[in-house]
């Protein structure tokens, strides 16, 4: 009996992992198609701005509404709505009628439900997962997280040479179906519900709780606040024009997209298969901030120094590895730091200010792209060319050289966020 909650896991991981497979295909798919219709960086990044935006804001006041309610019941409406929304997408599709617009519309609608489902999800798992397999759970979310790095691109482009975007769009119809199922008739979540009596108001309670507590823990507020510049520098580069600049770099060539995409994934396998199968290092501060630095110079700075698929992929490897050491340090940090009565508020907190900065990075590192470092790399300026014979020239090297910016700017900041004394007293 004692493992059966882990196995009740397990089997949510699965049947969401399964789900997140066609999310993900369609998320892919889509960009490749928003990119060739414009060939834009930053309609590529507005594609995830737009789904942040509601994320974020709504995040704020969305704890206090899963500490209320039942998890379960909020995990189902908000993937039930969001199917509906891929439902539209196929829909204009099949008829001839889809522009990006409508699209960033959709993206509004799932971002306003994943600021729900998101917390509820967390709070899920920290219920039906026993204390000492926490880090092993994490490590198994991000080892999913890199599985379908590597098998979105291949699946994507496999189902769309056959039956097009509308074929990718349907499969994801269908995950969904599956894990909607699976969590209705077979996960049993313990529910444990506030009194939900009370007026609107309460849910503005809520989230002052959840920031008066952070605010009342200063190494939790530094450690979610140093998230958010992780979150910011990412979001300008990798995983954000990165696609752009693979395609830009390599003269419109979907297979070392693909390849590199799938690299990525290799490299977060290896850490989390590491995560969820070892024990991690007793230290999880200091597994976090030297895993984000060697991601940023070792990942960031290798990705804009290259010019060919194979330092691509090393350095997509090299981003990667780490990233599941990040998360992993955290987790266990923030769920041994919480009462379960508190989580739903905390972590809703926790995700709209530690996401709070992709948004505005993906903005920026769209504006950025197209309107300074490119033009600016196409001139003959002093500068523009001594860059040029460290990333090369032509089309993509200014994203090259955010690469090269977010590398040190990231390195520099992690270890200067390991240096913080309150960081330093989290366990």
């Amino acid at each position: 009996m004692k493992n059966k909650p882990y196995k009740n896991f397990i089997v949510f991981w699965a049947s969401q992992t399964v789900s997140q497979l066609g999310s993900s295909m369609t998320g892919f798919a889509l960009i490749i198609w928003a990119y060739k219709q414009t060939n834009s960086a930053m309609t590529v990044s507005l594609l995830t701005f737009f789904s942040y935006v509601p994320y974020v804001l709504v995040s704020l006041f969305a704890g206090s509404f899963v500490d209320r309610h039942k998890k379960k019941s909020i995990m189902l409406w908000s993937d039930s709505i969001s199917f509906l929304c891929s439902l539209s997408i196929v829909i204009l599709l099949i008829t001839g009628k889809l522009e990006i617009v409508h699209i960033y519309m959709v993206n509004i609608i799932t971002g306003f439900m994943n600021s729900f489902q998101s917390p509820a999800s967390s709070v899920v798992i920290g219920t039906i997962v026993p204390e000492d397999k926490l880090s092993n759970a994490s490590g198994m979310n991000s080892l999913s997280s890199s599985m379908l790095a590597v098998v979105t691109p291949m699946f994507a482009s496999f189902i769309s040479s056959f039956w097009g975007l509308e074929g990718v769009i349907i499969i994801d119809m269908l995950t969904f179906w599956f894990a909607f199922s699976v969590l209705l008739f077979y996960i049993k979540i313990p529910e444990t519900t506030e009194d939900i009596s009370g007026s609107i108001w309460d849910i503005f309670k809520g989230c002052k709780e959840g920031i008066s507590f952070l605010l009342q823990n200063k190494g939790l507020w530094y450690l979610i606040i140093s998230m958010a510049f992780m979150n910011f520098f990412s979001r300008l580069t990798y995983e954000n024009i990165l696609p752009a600049m693979l395609l830009a770099r390599s003269g419109g060539n979907e297979t070392i997209l693909g390849t590199v995409s799938g690299l990525l994934g290799v490299g977060g396998i290896a850490g989390g298969l590491y995560v969820s199968f070892f024990k991690i290092p007793k230290s999880p501060v200091k597994m976090i901030y030297f895993s984000a630095a060697f991601s940023f110079i070792a990942g960031d700075l290798l990705m804009g120094l290259g010019s060919n698929i194979w330092i691509w992929c090393i350095a997509g490897i090299a981003a990667s590895v780490p990233i599941p050491f990040i998360s992993a340090g955290q987790n266990v940090i923030i769920y041994q730091s919480l009462s379960k009565d508190m989580q739903g508020r905390v972590f809703a907190v926790r995700n709209a200010v530690q996401y709070a900065s992709i948004p505005m990075g993906i903005l920026i590192g769209g504006f950025l792209a197209d309107y300074v470092f490119e033009p600016f790399m196409q001139t003959r300026h002093p500068l523009a060319l001594l860059l040029q014979g460290i990333v090369g020239s032509g089309s993509g090297s200014g994203m090259s050289v955010m690469f090269l910016c977010t590398g040190i700017l990231g390195f520099i900041t992690s270890v200067l966020w390991y240096r913080n004394p309150e960081l330093k007293k989290l366990k």
